[in-house]
């Protein structure tokens, strides 16, 4: 994510390597939706993107997952300082 766009919402397939950041929405039929919160990729799940290389691996509830870049493109996600701030009001 760019420093201009911090606090802006955006698939996880957008998200840089090493990045922390909360999930916001999936965006999924309502099958693929309830196999993501199956696998722990629930709204409001802090999730770390590993690497992005032949795959997404993400790190959810100390657990390791892979998923592929057009699911990564469904999940709707924020930097975590941007979902601290709106939680107590300080943010936009």
């Amino acid at each position: 994510m760019s420093t201009d766009s911090r606090c802006e919402v955006c698939p996880l397939d957008r998200v840089q390597a090493g990045a922390a950041v909360r999930i916001r929405q999936l965006c999924a039929t309502p099958e693929v939706q309830l196999r993501l919160r199956e696998m722990g990729f629930c709204e409001d799940q802090i999730v770390r993107l590993l690497t992005c290389h032949a795959g997404y691996i993400c790190q959810v509830c100390n657990m390791r997952l892979a998923i592929s870049e057009r699911l990564a493109g469904l999940i709707l996600v924020e930097p975590l300082l941007c979902a601290h701030r709106t939680r107590n009001g300080e943010g936009h």
